[in-house]
């Protein structure tokens, strides 16, 4: 296979790889996709090795890599551009060229995977499916937390549907993204060096893969049943104000709609917990009108309701995105503050302030709120808020449930993605979501301002949901859960090591028993 020929098959199988996690044509996750898209990158990668020769093949290998992954990443989330080009005033050149260099930036962590893959796979088929999931393995988790992490769009996603899903509760999201590219690797490797017997034997462990976790769901239930318990009914309210992000910080135009509108559902609603998205009132407590919050405040002093509603705090001494709490019989108001912030959204690395200052978004520097905050708690429930992007931190989520008796009963999300338009990343972002149900067994409530304002259960599906970009009240019944998953047990005690361990000591292992058999092979040779 020709260099240009071999490119356009690598960045294909990126791009498939980015359309699995949520389908550009129904929003929905293709997990099948993903695994096809990673069989083929896997396919393509041993065809190199063998083809090339080990001498020089690694380079070549950790370049075409590099090329499916930075497709993959700018075919997941290219509605950056939307942010920094529509709203931001950033020209649209120099957005396309931020996308593609975020993307590039990324990418270099699977650059090394696939290299080390071409360059140490063991001739044992098994050996080189264990090495591929281990490398990729640990490019994923390199993503999502070096440099404060950006895991948007990681592999494991595509499964928040599918018979993969079961493994949720047990391994998380990048477990199953090391099930899933251990199964590409079956396919992928049986197809290339397999014969008879042993294409029998990658068949069947697939097809185990696969398969009999789903099965095992089917006959006793999924594997947190035992320990996720129904914890009572919850009736709430979430407001979806849908206020264009053009207008949002404009005094006499989205400021005052959203003062109007969230006021009057505040003051109307008669749900016995009223939520808001994040920063529905764009305006920190000072700058709002006179006896505005308090209005607010005096509303839910009394009787059986309560209200979460999104602004910002903060003063002389720093700023942070917030949500705070009102209910009966509280002097000063619940608050929750955001501990995961994202680049150049809520803080600006020092060395990239230049290119902030070129667009017209009201970034800047924000203060962090401690990991495992304290739970909203209400009508027997405790709640546990996190802001925008953060439900991608599976393990940071997993910090509030170290103690059983006080974990969560409900995940509560609270978004503003009106930056990235009418684009995927709404459909994307409730993946997530679902996903965070699923390792918690917990239900995921989601206030946004243009979507997706939804209502996730403990199994992951979305029961009740307002149509995106439409002004709107969601009223529904939550069921809380108590107990907890494995992964819940283990995240919350030992975060994402256990899974950094395995993986390193598969590659670890690989290369010892590489450079041993390579020194053998010379020793007779001399």
């Amino acid at each position: 296979m020709n260099a240009p020929i071999r490119a356009l098959g690598f960045g294909l199988a990126g791009l498939a790889q980015a359309a699995s996690i949520a389908a550009p044509w129904n929003g929905q996750p293709q997990w099948w996709l993903q695994l096809l898209s990673l069989a083929a990158l896997v396919w393509l990668l041993d065809g190199m090795r063998h083809a090339d020769g080990r001498r020089g093949a690694w380079r070549s290998g950790a370049f075409q890599g590099w090329i499916f992954t930075t497709t993959w990443l700018c075919g997941t989330f290219w509605w950056l551009f939307i942010s920094m080009h529509t709203y931001g005033g950033l020209p649209a050149p120099l957005a396309a060229v931020a996308v593609f260099a975020l993307s590039a930036a990324l990418a270099l962590y699977y650059l090394v995977a696939c290299g080390l893959y071409v360059a140490f796979a063991p001739t044992n088929a098994l050996g080189s499916v264990a090495f591929f999931a281990a490398l990729w393995t640990i490019a994923e988790l390199v993503r999502g937390s070096w440099f404060t992490g950006f895991p948007w769009g990681a592999g494991g996603y595509a499964h928040v549907e599918g018979p993969l899903a079961v493994y949720a509760p047990w391994i998380g999201v990048y477990g199953i993204g090391a099930v899933s590219a251990a199964i590409a690797a079956l396919v992928a490797i049986a197809l290339r060096r397999a014969r008879g017997r042993s294409m029998a034997i990658h068949a069947g462990l697939a097809f185990v893969l696969l398969s009999v976790p789903a099965l095992l769901v089917a006959i006793r239930g999924t594997p947190a049943d035992d320990a996720a318990r129904s914890h009572g009914q919850l009736r709430i309210a979430l407001l979806q104000g849908n206020i264009p992000q053009d207008e949002k910080f404009i005094p006499g135009g989205g400021i005052a709609t959203a003062l109007r509108w969230y006021g009057e559902q505040l003051h109307t609603a008669t749900a016995p917990l009223v939520i808001t998205p994040e920063t529905a009132l764009p305006l920190l407590p000072t700058q709002l009108p006179p006896g505005y919050l308090e209005a607010i405040a005096a509303r839910y002093a009394s009787g059986g309701q309560a209200a979460i509603v999104g602004l910002p705090l903060g003063d002389r001494n720093g700023y942070s995105n917030a949500v705070v709490g009102f209910r009966p019989g509280e002097s000063q108001p619940y608050r929750y503050e955001k501990h995961h912030l994202v680049p150049f959204g809520e803080f600006i690395p020092g060395l990239f302030r230049w290119f902030t200052e070129m667009m017209n978004i009201p970034l800047g520097d924000f203060n962090s709120g401690g990991l495992a905050q304290a739970p909203f708690v209400w009508q027997g429930q405790r709640i546990a808020p996190n802001i925008c992007y953060e439900d991608l931190f599976g393990d940071e989520i997993g910090a509030n449930f170290r103690h059983e008796a006080d974990a969560p009963t409900i995940l509560l999300n609270v978004s503003n993605i009106a930056w990235f338009g009418d684009s995927i990343a709404i459909d994307q972002h409730l993946a997530i979501s679902r996903m965070r149900a699923l390792e918690f067994q917990r239900p995921m409530v989601r206030a946004t301002n243009t979507g997706a304002t939804a209502v996730i259960d403990h199994r992951g599906r979305v029961t009740h949901a307002l149509p995106r970009l439409t002004r709107g009240v969601l009223e529904a019944e939550v069921e809380g859960r108590t107990g907890l998953t494995p992964y819940a047990f283990w995240v919350s005690r030992l975060r994402l090591w256990p899974l950094w361990g395995l993986a390193l000591a598969v590659v670890a292992a690989t290369l010892w028993a590489q450079r041993r058999r390579r020194a053998q092979a010379a020793a007779v040779i001399g």
